[in-house]
């Protein structure tokens, strides 16, 4: 009987560590993901585009970084406000995506008008990383 009850105790030992253990990097994929967005996110408000691509997937990063061009023209607006509209994490696929309102005003004429943005997110295993799929911000769709 103590052998059953030791054997027991045991098996309810090893199975709460590789629950908690399986909780940590949930807990740890969550915490870098909303790191990552934050980083991101400031980069983007403090019109930090450079530092915004640096975030893009390394595999990607050549086909969606922007041109001189673009980074020109990104230094023609003025981010107004950055606003989360929702967020939705795949943890098996280990994606997310949030919704992001953007204020965007043109230095030159003051205009404001509001843009609407689906950031793409992907988890690399062995960097323990989230890099971003969606590229920079399109600004100018629909004008």
């Amino acid at each position: 009987m103590r052998a059953l009850l030791k054997t027991c105790w045991a098996a309810l030992a090893v199975f709460a560590v590789l629950t908690l253990a399986g909780c940590q990097t949930t807990g740890t994929q969550n915490n870098k993901l909303t790191e990552a967005q934050y980083a991101y996110s400031a980069a983007i408000r403090w019109g930090d585009f450079e530092g915004a691509a640096n975030m893009i997937d390394p595999d990607l990063r050549k086909k969606l970084a922007p041109t001189a061009m673009q980074l020109e023209r990104y230094k023609q607006i003025q981010i107004s406000s950055y606003h989360d509209a929702g967020t939705e994490v795949d943890k098996e696929k280990g994606s997310a995506a949030r919704v992001i309102n953007i204020g965007v005003i043109n230095r030159h004429t003051l205009a404001e008008r509001s843009v609407r943005y689906v950031e793409a997110w992907t988890w690399d295993p062995e960097s323990k990383t989230w890099w971003l799929i969606s590229g920079l911000p399109d600004l100018w769709e629909g004008q």
